[in-house]
């Protein structure tokens, strides 16, 4: 049995992009879960429009 695991999760988001306003777009969080429990994020990224994927520091959450 592994004590550590490693999971990625696929949500929706709203987001805002300066050349788009508020977008939805699917949000791919990888976190570290110790025992089936999540503890730490390591690495989140999102899909654009046009099919690139870029990390989530370039985007601002909306308020």
């Amino acid at each position: 049995m592994a004590f550590v695991k490693i999971k990625r999760k696929t949500r929706l988001e709203r987001r805002y992009s300066k050349k788009m306003g508020n977008i939805n777009v699917k949000v791919t969080y990888i976190k570290k879960q110790l025992l089936g429990i999540p503890f730490k994020t390591i690495h989140k990224y999102r899909e654009t429009y046009y099919g690139t994927v870029k990390d989530c520091e370039d985007c601002v959450l909306t308020a």
